[in-house]
């Protein structure tokens, strides 16, 4: 429940939008209404519809008495849309909060609702525009990048970028014969060529100027340095219309022309950490080129700034991946770039490569990477390069490389989430625990008020031992020796949550009233008031009245 409490608090500072929309709904909800939500929801890849709080930042939880049935509520649902709904209910101090959990549509099918087909249009709904209705159909067609470039031949592509394929495909497969077999036989084996004629993928891939701004002048990629966020003309741009092998390579070296280190020294340690992570950075442009909507106008923007790089990608995510999965599912707009890149070595199949980005930011203390730009046109991906905790180098240095190896992306994430003091997610506890066990972390406390810290030792050898006082906070007695402090100094006024969570800013609202509940059964203080009116004063209640003041605490 705690998980659950902690998980709603997060999506209440979180921005409306088309994956999560708040209802008051204090008394009751239209289920039609709830219905189409539903279907406007899952159109627009699933989302939380949440009732029992308000819609405007800052939202408060109000409590909502709709559907106390939630699984005839559910049967409903399916019945009229035939998409599985989870519901759960949260029981808030501040009143019931009810999540509705949306699932994505199915791949080339949009969600109707007796003939039409919803979508969010602000805080309302409204039909979908055709144009969306035309997307989502044409995603269950064939891969854009399989299909026959008519009117295109091998005199199109540029035979370097296809030797340049050759090479990295012999050197991943330990193949030498491909070394000499013609380019038409290599783009067949490849299925860039087939009996049809050229895919759209060697193009892509492997074209010339021309060709592409005969056939697809929409592939181009264009990268920019600018110094500073000021309009205007960029320092330097480059317009890359020709196959990607072509101009792979060079797109690096510009980039890595301005690419500064970052120097820090601390006593007899020394190192230098470049802003761009070369792996990193190839990374991205490979997943925006494998990835983009060929279908759709505009090309990929590599936009470098001093300390960030941001690669802007036409078509929007992949159907079925979110910002909450993207480490995690696979789903490739176009499957036989990503072959052909599998083949040669640039990327891997299994889809590791967001895992070694953020591998990467992770490794060298850098923010981790920023789709908050993206949208449903858009991929927008920021890497900043600021090195954020020269400890935190120090802290890896410590761990060891060869033990590094051995740790998974979600490893590194906790890691990464301890040391910055951040809560670690659900799909992260398995790796906590693991964590824990090998002594990289601490576990501070039990139950409900658990907290997790990196070890002493790696405090200690980055010289930072009050740092770690620091995060591990105060014994238990000595936290509540500083509540019963500060109801003293106030007791003629009477004390409120608000302030003890200043008294204690390491404890959540839950964690302190735990330390109250134990205050209160010492005798030690009583309070007058429920919820957010509750005021704290020093000395015990009438003997008679200790159950119901417990209770109040409870429900505080």
């Amino acid at each position: 429940m705690n998980q659950q409490i902690h998980q709603l608090e997060l999506w209440l500072k979180a921005k409306e939008n088309e994956h999560i929309e708040f209802k008051e709904a204090k008394q009751d909800y239209d289920f039609e209404k709830l219905v189409k939500y539903c279907v406007a929801l899952a159109n627009e890849g699933g989302g939380k519809f949440i009732l029992g709080v308000t819609d405007k930042l800052p939202r408060q939880i109000v409590g909502t008495n709709a559907f106390t049935n939630l699984e005839r509520t559910k049967a409903g649902i399916i019945e009229r849309i035939h998409l599985r709904i989870d519901a759960e209910e949260i029981l808030h101090s501040n009143g019931r909060v009810l999540i509705f959990h949306i699932p994505p549509r199915p791949i080339g099918m949009p969600i109707h609702y007796e003939g039409r087909y919803f979508m969010r249009a602000a805080d309302q709904l409204a039909p979908m525009l055709p144009d969306m209705l035309k997307r989502i159909f044409d995603e269950a067609g064939p891969d854009f990048t399989a299909e026959i470039c008519k009117g295109a031949s091998l005199g199109d592509l540029d035979k370097s970028a296809i030797d340049d394929f050759r090479l990295r495909w012999a050197r991943k497969s330990k193949n030498d014969s491909l070394l000499t077999l013609s380019d038409e036989q290599l783009l067949s084996d490849a299925e860039l060529l087939t009996r049809e004629g050229l895919t759209n993928a060697a193009l892509i891939l492997f074209g010339t100027r021309d060709a592409l701004g005969r056939f697809l002048a929409q592939s181009e990629a264009i990268f920019e340095y600018r110094s500073t966020d000021a309009t205007g003309p960029a320092q330097q741009r480059e317009e890359f219309r020709q196959g990607f092998f072509s101009y792979y390579e060079k797109l690096w070296k510009l980039i890595n022309l301005r690419n500064d280190k970052q120097h820090f020294q601390d006593g007899l340690f020394v190192w230098d950490i470049l802003t761009f992570n070369e792996g990193a950075v190839r990374e991205a442009v490979l997943n925006a080129v494998s990835h983009r909507d060929y279908r759709l106008a505009g090309s990929v923007f590599i936009r470098q700034y001093p300390r960030r790089l941001e690669i802007v990608s036409p078509g929007g995510f992949p159907l079925g991946i979110t910002l909450e999965n993207i480490l995690w599912e696979q789903a490739p707009r176009n499957r036989r770039i990503a072959e052909t890149f599998s083949r040669c070595g640039l990327v891997e199949r299994s889809g590791q490569g967001m895992n070694r980005i953020f591998e990467s930011c992770i490794l060298e203390s850098k923010p981790k990477p920023d789709f908050s730009r993206s949208d449903k046109f858009h991929v927008w991906l920021t890497l900043h390069g600021d090195v954020r905790n020269p400890e935190f180098l120090r802290f890896l240095e410590k761990v060891g490389m060869e033990r590094l190896e051995s740790f998974t992306t979600q490893d590194l994430l906790v890691i990464d989430h301890v040391f910055r003091n951040e809560p670690v997610p659900p799909e992260g506890k398995e790796n906590l625990l693991k964590l824990v066990e090998h002594g990289i972390i601490e576990q501070i406390s039990r139950g409900r008020g658990t907290r997790y810290v990196l070890a002493r030792q790696f405090y200690d050898f980055i010289g930072k031992k009050g740092m770690y006082t620091r995060r591990k906070g105060l014994d238990r007695e000595t936290n509540k020796s500083l509540l019963i402090k500060h109801i003293q100094a106030n007791d003629s006024t009477g004390s409120k949550m608000e302030e003890f969570l200043q008294v204690l800013p390491s404890h959540s609202r839950s964690q302190i009233q735990v330390l109250l509940r134990e205050l209160v059964k010492e005798g030690k203080i009583h309070s007058h008031g429920v919820t957010q009116a509750a005021r704290w004063y020093l000395g015990p209640k009438v003997i008679d009245c200790n159950h119901k003041q417990l209770n109040k605490i409870k429900n505080d």
